[in-house]
């Protein structure tokens, strides 16, 4: 007898690994927050109300230095990057209000590339919902458990785990750099926003890196105009009707239909 053997959800599996990650991080800003003298409470409703890691982290050191409206202007620029993001999946988050105010709440950097690297329609929709609301919840678990824990959980970096989520997104975005303008478009983009991180405030290099889409997003429109306008009308023939038999109708609509194609692939 053999034994059905399920095959485990891509997007579930990756979605785990990214949240067991982000479980560690919410732990450590928990910690960091109620070791910078944020209570409790606020460190937790941070973290359901805002749901971003690095404006958070970066909230907590400006309000320890006594600059709460720094911090509120800091996190505006460095979650700015949300604009391209939700105007990439609006039909994938869905029409009505509620999802879109839900939806633009649960929109991170890992749930967009798990939502765009699945093909549009149902699988991307299912696919940024599911990204969306388990590492929502990944997050803030992590959260409440460095709340608890103090300063067990320490800083990221020393663990290493700042590094878990820039690898998980480039993991993600690997297969769409197949295509070569891509590849170029993301090029453009990343030596832009290298470029220009000593120089800008955080949250402005990632916008700069929108360029690099930006000129592919030109190209191919340049492109697809230079071939409708390059492109001659097709050539208009009329099917033959296929028998009854399925066999000798079908022969002949063939047949007399193969003239009327050379001549259009001629006139190209």
């Amino acid at each position: 007898m053999r034994t059905v053997q399920r095959t485990p959800d891509p997007v579930l599996r990756d979605v785990a690994a990214i949240g067991a990650a982000m479980v560690a991080v919410g732990a450590s800003f928990g910690a960091v927050a109620v070791a910078a003298g944020l209570p409790a409470w606020a460190t937790v409703a941070m973290s359901v109300l805002v749901y971003a890691g690095g404006a958070q982290f970066m909230a907590v050191g400006l309000v320890a230095a006594g600059s709460p409206p720094a911090a509120v202007l800091a996190g505006l620029l460095l979650n700015a990057r949300h604009l391209p993001f939700g105007l990439t999946l609006a039909d994938s988050v869905g029409r009505s209000l509620w999802r879109r105010l839900l939806g633009s709440h649960l929109m991170t950097d890992e749930a967009t590339a798990f939502a765009l690297a699945r093909p549009p329609g149902a699988d991307r929709r299912r696919a940024f919902w599911l990204a969306g609301v388990l590492l929502f919840l990944a997050w803030n678990v992590g959260t409440v458990l460095g709340v608890l824990a103090g300063g067990v959980a320490g800083d990221p970096a020393a663990l290493g785990l700042d590094a878990a989520f820039p690898a998980g997104l480039i993991a993600l975005l690997l297969p769409t750099l197949r295509d070569r303008d891509t590849r170029r478009a993301a090029l453009v983009g990343a030596v832009l926003a290298v470029l220009a991180t000593p120089l800008l405030p955080a949250g402005l290099p990632v916008l700069l890196a929108l360029a690099g889409p930006a000129i592919l997003a030109v190209r191919s429109a340049r492109r697809a105009a230079s071939t409708g306008q390059a492109a001659p009308p097709p050539a208009a023939h009329t099917a033959q009707p296929a028998g009854q038999d399925g066999g000798v109708g079908e022969a002949v609509g063939t047949a007399a239909g193969v003239p009327a194609r050379w001549e259009g692939e001629r006139s190209c």
